[in-house]
């Protein structure tokens, strides 16, 4: 199996660290989406990262899809056994990526629109949604003892996402959610060099 990447997405983050933390073994390939190669369109008709490909099944995406297959793959490892805490798990996991969304959509507003077409209230919207989250996750933060889940990987490459493209902008006042990786990290030996390789 291989997977359609970018290092700095964090979609393709939280797929690349449970594979890696549930012992699954694939093949990370870096892909450029804005060149639109066959390989990612062929798999992939939206043309977007990350992409699962297996040999003669169906490829697989977006990241939730992958997670749930790791899941499958792995006997159970990546969300709990109990409806409720799964429950849990994948709420945070949605909470994260659609904080993502929320961080990913400023992001090309100002990168792929002329400064004079880029539309504040809409940049300001998304970054309101981020605020509401983030101080939700501060003081919501999910239980990190024991065993890692779907959702805190989710949880982990919104936090890399946000030190990437907007560092120095919400950690200040949030010192519990910018503390978490630490413990996030000892369940994760990955962790830091993933960050560093991005």
């Amino acid at each position: 199996m291989k997977l359609l990447y970018s290092p700095a997405s964090p979609y393709s983050a939280k797929c690349r660290m449970a594979a890696r933390h549930v012992g699954i073994d694939i093949e990370e390939v870096k892909t450029d989406t804005n060149a639109a190669p066959a390989e990612l369109l062929d798999n992939n008709p939206l043309g977007k990262i990350p992409v699962l490909i297996r040999d003669g099944e169906q490829p697989i995406y977006d990241s939730v899809a992958i997670m749930h297959f790791l899941d499958r793959q792995s006997g159970g490892l990546l969300y709990p056994k109990k409806d409720e805490k799964r429950t849990e798990a994948e709420v945070l996991e949605a909470l994260c990526d659609g904080l993502t969304d929320c961080l990913i959509a400023i992001i090309y507003e100002r990168r792929f629109r002329p400064e004079e077409m880029q539309h504040q209230p809409w940049i300001d919207k998304q970054w309101e949604k981020v605020v509401r989250g983030l101080d939700y996750l501060e003081a919501n933060l999910p239980k990190t003892e024991k065993k890692l889940n779907g959702g805190h990987f989710a949880l982990a490459a919104l936090i890399g996402y946000l030190d990437l493209r907007f560092a120095g902008q919400w950690s200040e006042t949030r010192p519990n959610l910018a503390a978490w990786p630490t413990k996030f990290a000892k369940l994760f030996a990955d962790y830091d060099s993933m960050k560093s390789a991005a």
